[in-house]
């Protein structure tokens, strides 16, 4: 405690406060991915209805810890991360439904994560650049689904991959327009874990995809909410 702070913390001690409230979450998500990719590598469903939910948590936790509810950015992250979260629950069933919820939850998200990119500050031309990159490999990756992917469900996973990049691409505006390469560097993370979630459902249902797959997105998701 400095002088004159009875009953309150100095902004050093706040600030290693959340630091180690932080890295305590960010355990919280290490644990649960092990958990995790022990479970799905073990096909025990039980164990990974348990684990998934405690991983997704972390980043909620961490995300919080780190202050995301004091500025419009920080609470449009925690929007976006709320609705992953409820998608990595709803994506844990193999029913076409759940699905489906899962990828509405997490176009949501990905909106919000765009819009809180908007809110921090975006370079126009840096985004219109990365739109002019992307649209190959989103074009790229609608053709390697489109034999695979149900008819009732092309329509969702197009607009899905219309979402995701057009927030990789706001990501880079923001990146460019002077802000944290943690946002880039979780986006990017973000967009590839996605093409996992996409070959194991519609390509080759396989471990080797959750397998590099999940530590992608968990790792995306912590540097995301720790630029709040």
């Amino acid at each position: 405690m400095g002088e004159g702070s009875k009953g309150t913390l100095i902004p050093g001690d706040l600030g290693m406060r959340y630091s180690l409230s932080m890295l305590l979450w960010m355990l919280v998500t290490a644990a649960g991915l092990a958990g995790l990719l022990f479970a799905e590598a073990r096909d025990n469903r039980r164990l990974a209805f348990a684990c998934k939910p405690l991983a997704s948590t972390g980043f909620l936790g961490a995300a919080v810890a780190a202050g995301a509810a004091e500025t419009p950015y920080g609470r449009a992250i925690l929007a976006a991360l709320v609705l992953s979260w409820i998608g990595d629950v709803l994506l844990l069933s193999k029913r076409s439904g759940a699905f489906l919820g899962g990828l509405a939850s997490f176009l949501l998200g990905h909106i919000a994560f765009g819009l809180a990119f908007v809110l921090r500050g975006t370079d126009r031309l840096w985004a219109l650049a990365a739109v002019a990159i992307l649209i190959l490999p989103a074009l790229a990756v609608d053709r390697w689904l489109r034999p695979h992917v149900p008819a009732d469900m092309k329509l969702p996973v197009r607009a899905y991959i219309v979402v995701i990049t057009g927030m990789l691409a706001l990501a880079v505006g923001t990146w460019g327009a002077g802000a944290s390469p943690l946002i880039l560097a979780g986006a990017l993370a973000f967009y590839l874990s996605d093409l996992s979630v996409a070959r194991d459902r519609f390509i080759r249902e396989a471990f080797v995809n959750r397998l590099w797959g999940l530590p992608l997105y968990y790792a995306a998701q912590l540097l995301l909410a720790s630029t709040v």
